[in-house]
């Protein structure tokens, strides 16, 4: 697979041509806005002289890089791909409108790709005319730097496809894992907890976001706190994602949306992007320093972890992917610094499911319910 048509302009697009484009790959970039197209490979120049600069790469190579990518006129431009990724807003019908008029371009050989975040893939794949051919190619943003790719085959996907993609995100230099077609694949699901606690946290009046931050980082070694991180992301698109794993999984209690998250986002408060956030980042605005408390810390850690790794345990029940794909997947699409699975067991699977226990008792709801296997792997470890 040489050939390779990129659908949408934005960051993630004109990240995941880079990654193509680098592998020796021929990219055609197209966007139906296409003032974007320009200012993507404008973006993409500025990067690889920076790259270049900073001796990551030769000039050679940024050139060969810049050279690989053209741009697409129009969708018809994508005709000789052998794989079409597309990467735009999260709408279904846009989506499914997209790939009805690919369809007519491209030959039946060809591999259509989406790296949709939440959208489920059979519902997309169901629409095209060869369904076989469709795929989940989830990359993370950004694109070039996050090692993770998720593979997605849906329930009308050929049987070999999940391979020949696997293999091809190996020679792009990812790491790719394969998980089943749910609502919010492996990372998306299995982090939920992570932003949804702390928010629940703060709710609450327990802690500020300062504090859950500083105890995530500290006690639990994460490179950011979920509202640093979900700053980072978007506040807007983090709600977004929860609200659609949340619907998607029939209203589940475990993946309620926050009412703080989408008072932020209704305001505009989506964090870095738009200056503001759970954190000011208008220039010269100093970030709150947490008033330390080293019991609450301990308290925060161990409920956002013990939700994390009960999350963890039920993905590996449910067969969403495989012990090792689970693992990989949060260090490497979230840059966990352990994998839920082992980290569970070095906290002790009892000491989760007690805490989890505890939580039930107090609140009375089904958000805190533990995952059948986990009370097994508590026996087990006892035994």
């Amino acid at each position: 697979m040489n050939n390779i048509g990129i659908i949408g302009a934005g960051t993630m697009g004109v990240g995941i041509a880079q990654v193509a484009a680098t592998a020796g790959c021929k990219v055609v970039l197209f966007d139906a806005n296409a003032p974007q197209i320009d200012k993507a490979l404008s973006g993409l120049e500025k990067t690889l002289q920076k790259l270049v600069d900073k001796a990551k790469i030769s000039q050679e190579k940024a050139t060969e890089i810049r050279t690989n990518i053209v741009k697409g006129e129009a969708l018809q431009d994508l005709k000789d791909s052998d794989l079409v990724i597309e990467a735009i807003i999260e709408n279904k019908d846009i989506k499914t409108k997209v790939f009805t008029e690919l369809e007519t371009y491209v030959s039946d050989d060809c591999i259509i790709g989406s790296n949709t975040s939440s959208i489920s893939i059979t519902s997309l794949g169901a629409e095209l005319k060869k369904p076989e051919r469709f795929i989940g190619i989830h990359f993370f943003n950004p694109a070039p730097l996050m090692p993770l790719v998720e593979v997605i085959p849906s329930l009308l996907t050929e049987k070999s496809l999940p391979e020949k993609i696997y293999n091809l995100m190996k020679d792009w230099g990812k790491i790719p894992v394969i998980a089943k077609d749910i609502p919010g694949f492996i990372v998306n699901r299995i982090a939920r907890p992570y932003y949804g606690e702390a928010l629940r946290i703060v709710e609450e009046n327990v802690a500020t976001p300062e504090q859950v931050d500083e105890a995530m980082r500290t006690l639990g070694n994460f490179k950011m706190g979920p509202f640093e991180l979900m700053d980072l992301i978007g506040v807007d698109v983090n709600f977004a994602v929860t609200t659609t794993v949340y619907k998607d999984y029939f209203y589940d209690p475990k993946y309620k949306p926050s009412l703080l998250q989408q008072r932020m986002a209704e305001a505009k408060l989506h964090g870095r992007k738009t200056g503001k956030g759970f954190y000011d980042y208008a220039e010269g605005a100093e970030k709150p320093v947490a008033q330390k408390d080293d019991a609450l810390y301990q308290q925060i850690f161990l409920r956002i972890i013990s939700m994390l790794i009960n999350e963890a345990v039920e993905a590996k029940r449910l067969g969403i992917a495989n012990d090792e794909d689970i693992e990989l997947a949060m260090q490497k699409g979230v840059n966990y610094p352990k994998g839920l699975l082992g980290w569970g067991k070095e906290i002790g699977y009892s000491k989760i499911s007690e805490t989890l226990q505890n939580l039930y008792g107090e609140y009375q709801e089904e958000r805190y319910r533990q995952s059948p296997l986990l009370k097994k792997l508590e026996n087990t470890m006892m035994c």
